[in-house]
């Protein structure tokens, strides 16, 4: 089991920011591809952010150009900075963790990660 833990959410208006974060065991931070998806619109998931471990960054389209993913290998924590936020970037936020998958299938959808923790919320008003 890998345990994920998400911090910083908030509520904030449109074109506002915030930075949420999450802690993984370091073995996680620095082997497995990590990321960030929260709930699809209808049902499912979608993979917003993810990392690859030699740091390559994938983005969903609707994100790219607003929100920065970063990780700390020191600190065992990935980060996710957005920017320019718009109402529909509402959304319960899960830090996620895969061993086996890369970046660009996990925000492609194509498959689940194995972990994520619980969430955080982020609710952005107009």
């Amino acid at each position: 089991q890998v345990k994920l833990v998400e911090a910083g959410g908030g509520s904030v208006q449109a074109g506002g920011s915030l930075r949420i974060s999450c802690v993984a065991p370091g073995y996680a931070a620095s082997t497995y591809c990590i990321g960030w998806f929260r709930p699809a619109s209808g049902k499912g998931r979608e993979g917003v952010a993810y990392i690859d471990t030699d740091g390559t960054p994938q983005y969903r389209d609707s994100v790219k150009g607003r929100f920065t993913i970063s990780k700390d290998t020191d600190k065992n924590t990935l980060y996710l900075e957005m920017n320019s936020l718009k109402p529909e970037d509402t959304a319960m936020y899960y830090c996620a963790a895969d061993p086996t998958w890369g970046a660009a299938q996990l925000v492609a959808g194509v498959f689940d990660p194995t972990y994520f923790g619980q969430g955080t919320q982020v609710t952005v008003s107009s």
